[in-house]
């Protein structure tokens, strides 16, 4: 519970930063959304989903649901968040039907009323994974999962630890641990995929010319080594997974 109120309030500050800061990390919040959306069109269309009524669980400031929204896909979109500053946020935007808070382990809704539940970038701040993704399959028919597989030599530096640990990450994932996680909750996989990060992910921070270069530089080596050998790249560095994820037999 300790850990849980201090996440709270580590996003609730966040949210609630000084303008600038504010719009920078907006910015950054959308952007990443535009990887996550692709990842959620693209693994449905794999398995021949095609949601009239979507449910986002830790839905952060919408970002994700509007960019679903502007690529017309999901139909009928809400959210559920864990901080109040967040909820505020996304209650705002137009994009999104109804947003609402939740404790972070139930879901008020009953069994099956939604035919797309996301979770996005959120089992990693939990403590057991595998009893939230089975929360949010029993209310939603299958669920998009993505989330970093930190497990790797790169995350295993000090300064990655403690920018992991100051963001709330209670779980240090790989492909074998999520597959697992998804077992426990009684589902199986129907579409998986991984994504090394794209060049506009990798630069958004650099503001000189050198470390623009440099950025460039990181993502062209890690994109090859992921290209060639994605075993290889998974051991050095982070790549994001995504799976779509139905009750067997789905």
């Amino acid at each position: 519970m300790e850990d849980s109120t201090r996440f709270v309030a580590f996003y609730d500050a966040a949210y609630a930063q000084a303008p600038a800061d504010a719009a920078l990390y907006s910015r950054w919040r959308a952007l990443g959304a535009v990887g996550k959306a692709e990842h959620v069109i693209a693994l449905c269309a794999r398995a021949g989903i095609a949601p009239t009524i979507t449910l986002e669980v830790g839905c952060g400031d919408g970002a994700l649901l509007c960019e679903l929204r502007r690529r017309g896909f999901g139909g009928a979109l809400s959210g559920v968040e864990i901080t109040q500053a967040a909820v505020e946020i996304a209650r705002s935007r137009e994009e999104i039907e109804s947003v609402e808070l939740y404790d972070g382990e139930h879901l008020a809704a009953a069994d099956g009323v939604y035919e797309l539940g996301v979770v996005s970038h959120v089992l990693e701040h939990v403590p057991d994974p595998g009893a939230l993704l089975a929360e949010v399959a029993r209310a939603c028919n299958a669920v998009l999962v993505e989330v970093p597989l930190e497990a790797n030599f790169s995350a295993r530096r000090a300064g990655k630890r403690a920018h992991a640990a100051e963001v709330g990450h209670v779980q240090r994932l790989d492909r074998r641990a999520m597959r697992d996680t998804v077992a426990r909750a009684g589902l199986s996989i129907a579409a998986e995929l991984e994504d090394p990060l794209p060049l506009a992910a990798q630069r958004f921070f650099a503001r000189t010319p050198r470390a623009r270069a440099s950025a460039t530089l990181k993502w062209a080596l890690r994109a090859g080594v992921h290209r060639l050998c994605p075993p290889l790249a998974r051991r050095l560095f982070t790549v994001h997974y995504a799976c779509l994820c139905v009750a067997p037999g789905g």
